[in-house]
C-alpha cells in the first residue's frame, strides 16, 4: 500500500530523499544535475558546494573539472537567475524559458540604452570575439568597448555590459565557461555544446516537469511554476502532460505531486546539512513553510542575512540556524549559529557536516 503524506514531516523526509541529500545515489556531477533538472548557481563557490553536498566523496575540483569537460554548464534558463544545467539541455531550456525573462527585462534594457540596433551590434561583436575563445567578463567588455559599445556604463541595474551578456545568454548565444584563475569566462554556447538535445513545445515542458517533480517533489503546481518561471497555465498543462508518471496527495486543500514510491513516512533523521546560499532545498518552492518550525522563524531570520535562503543548517529536514565559511589560503573557518535546542547527537551531526565541507574544499577546518 502506498504511504501517504500527512504533514510537514512526510514532506521533508521525501524531499530530503529526492533532492539527493539523505540518500545520494549519483557519483558524477552531470548525473546529479540531470536528475535535478537545474541547480541554482548564482553564487559560484556556494553552487559548487550545492552539488558537492549531494555527491559524497566529491571535491570542489571535481565539480570544476565537470565544467571544463563540458558535461555541465552555468547559464540563465529560469527566472533570469544563473543555474547549473546539463550541457546538452541548455539550448532547449533557454528556448523554452528565456523569452519570458527577456520580455520581463524590457524596461531595464531600455533604461540601459539598449535598443535592437545596439543589441544586434553586440551580437555580431561577441560572436566574433568569442569564436574559439574563452573570455573573462573584463575581456568581453573590452571587445564591446573597442566596437564603440559603452559596456562599462552604469545603469539602474548593474552595468550596460551585464545587460548585454544576460540578454545574449537568454537568447542562447553565450554561456559561462570554466574559470580562468578566479575569474569566470564566457563561451559561445553552440561551440561549447555542438550537439545539443533538441526538445520543443509540449515535449520540452513535459520533460522539465518530469525532472522537477521526481527531484523536488512532493511539490505543488505553484512550486513548479515558481521554480521554472512559467505562467501558472503552462505549469498546469505540464502536469497534465506527465500526469501518468505522477502520484498525488492533498494536505490542507493543497495538491502535492511526486514521482515514484514515497519513502515510508517517519521522523526525519538527526543528520545535519550545511546548505549553501540559495540551495534547491530552500529556494525551489513557492511555499517554504514546511522547512521552518513556526516557533523559530524570527530567530532564524535574525541568524541569517537572507533568512532560510541564506547559508543555513538543516537538521531533521528543517532549518535549525545559520552557518558561515571564511576561506583562507591555508584553512577554512566555519562558524555555526544554531537557534534551536540541540541534542548531543545533533551537535555531533553538525560537527560531521562541517568536516565534510572542509573535505570538499580540500582545506583544514577551524571550527
Amino acid at each position: 500500500m502506498m504511504p501517504t503524506i500527512t504533514g510537514w514531516r512526510d514532506l521533508v523526509v521525501q524531499r530530503l530523499h529526492n533532492q539527493q541529500l539523505s540518500r545520494p545515489m549519483f557519483d558524477k556531477p552531470d548525473e546529479l544535475v540531470r536528475w535535478m533538472g537545474a541547480v541554482q548557481a548564482q553564487d559560484f563557490l556556494y553552487s559548487l558546494w550545492a552539488l558537492g553536498l549531494r555527491l559524497p566523496h566529491t571535491t570542489e575540483a571535481d565539480i570544476e573539472q565537470a565544467i571544463a569537460n563540458r558535461t555541465i554548464l552555468r547559464t540563465w534558463p529560469m527566472r533570469g537567475t544563473v543555474h547549473f544545467v546539463p550541457a546538452e539541455d541548455a539550448a532547449w531550456m533557454l528556448a523554452l524559458l528565456g523569452q519570458r525573462v527577456i520580455n520581463m527585462y524590457q524596461t531595464p534594457r531600455r533604461k540601459a540604452g539598449l535598443d535592437e540596433e545596439l543589441l544586434a551590434k553586440s551580437r555580431n561583436v561577441l560572436t566574433q570575439a568569442l569564436a574559439g575563445k574563452q573570455l573573462t567578463r573584463k575581456e568581453v567588455y573590452a571587445a564591446l568597448e573597442a566596437a564603440g559599445i559603452a559596456a562599462n556604463q552604469n545603469t539602474p541595474i548593474g552595468t550596460r555590459g551585464l545587460h548585454i551578456i544576460g540578454q545574449l545568454a537568454l537568447e542562447g548565444l553565450l554561456c559561462f565557461g570554466p574559470r580562468r584563475g578566479k575569474q569566470p569566462t564566457f563561451v559561445l554556447l553552440d561551440e561549447w555544446v555542438p550537439n545539443p538535445r533538441k526538445l520543443a513545445g509540449d515535449e520540452a515542458v513535459a520533460e522539465l516537469a518530469s525532472r522537477y517533480f521526481r527531484s523536488h517533489g512532493p511539490a505543488t503546481v505553484y512550486d513548479f511554476a515558481w521554480w521554472a518561471g512559467l505562467p501558472l497555465t503552462s505549469a498546469r498543462l505540464a502536469i497534465e502532460l506527465v500526469k501518468p508518471q505522477l502520484e498525488r496527495e492533498t494536505i490542507a486543500d493543497r495538491t502535492y505531486w511526486f514521482t515514484g514510491e514515497l519513502a515510508v513516512p517517519q521522523e526525519p533523521a538527526a543528520d545535519a546539512y550545511l546548505l549553501p546560499y540559495l540551495d534547491e532545498y530552500t529556494v525551489a518552492y513557492q511555499d517554504r513553510s514546511a522547512l521552518v518550525d513556526p516557533d523559530y522563524v524570527e530567530a532564524i531570520n535574525a541568524s541569517s542575512q537572507f533568512g532560510i535562503l541564506g547559508p543555513v543548517i538543516v537538521i531533521g529536514g528543517r532549518v535549525a540556524g545559520a552557518w558561515k565559511r571564511t576561506l583562507r589560503k591555508d584553512k577554512v573557518i566555519v562558524e555555526t549559529n544554531p537557534v534551536i535546542p540541540l541534542t548531543p547527537t545533533e551537535e555531533a551531526a553538525i560537527t560531521a557536516a562541517v568536516q565534510r565541507f572542509a573535505n570538499f574544499v580540500g582545506l583544514p577546518v577551524e571550527y
